[in-house]
């Protein structure tokens, strides 16, 4: 099953772009009309359009977090650190998720980028 991303509005628009020019699906906060909305609104989107929420904001990881210790069921998270990889393999990460991950590899997970 093909996983579809919501991209949170710090997201770079290459990361994006990158992404579609792949084919994969993405829906940035932007486009959706969310940029002013707080990060557990916009977990609590995603995850009503059954997608993965990427951000390079660490305040999801604690919401994810407090998720996960609740039982409460999100759709995934894939976080990156702002340095932590490169726009290119964050794009390739990215497209593997979203190609090969299954559902319980993703559904109320935190998956980490860089993959390897």
């Amino acid at each position: 099953m093909a996983h579809d991303f919501y991209m949170d509005v710090h997201v770079p628009s290459a990361i994006t772009e990158g992404l579609r020019r792949r084919g994969i699906d993405v829906l940035t906060s932007q486009d959706d009309g969310t940029r002013q909305l707080n990060d557990e609104v916009l977990l609590v989107r995603a995850t009503a359009l059954e997608r993965i929420l990427f951000t390079q904001d660490e305040d999801l990881l604690a919401i994810a977090s407090a998720w996960q210790h609740q039982g409460r069921v999100f759709a995934g998270l894939a976080y990156c650190h702002q340095l932590g990889a490169g726009i290119g393999e964050i794009v390739e990460d990215l497209e593997l998720i979203a190609t090969c991950a299954n559902d319980e590899e993703v559904r109320s997970q935190v998956v980490f980028l860089p993959l390897r």
